[in-house]
């Protein structure tokens, strides 16, 4: 299994985020009990909008279908998802 980086940038619809975001965490949620997604969460500084995931899977196509679920993705929230393969060293 490969652990991959994956980066959302949010647009600025703050308020259908909040609306969403029992849905996006719920979604979240089913993927790290299912042991896809190990980590996640949105960036709180003074950047740009986003939030930061930890996915597991074997190729970039299988971390993308795990990800067109999400409710954030599927309301077009989300500008950009870059996904990067990330050989992390886990402590």
């Amino acid at each position: 299994m490969t652990d991959w980086m994956i980066e959302y940038v949010y647009d600025d619809r703050s308020d259908e985020r909040d609306r969403l975001r029992p849905e996006h965490r719920a979604h979240l949620a089913s993927l790290a009990a299912a042991g896809s997604m190990p980590a996640y969460g949105r960036f709180d500084d003074e950047g740009p909008a986003g939030a930061l995931l930890i996915g597991r899977a074997e190729t970039v196509a299988d971390v993308e279908a795990m990800l067109d679920g999400d409710p954030f993705w599927t309301a077009g929230l989300i500008t950009e998802r870059r996904i990067r393969r990330w050989p992390a060293v886990w402590a």
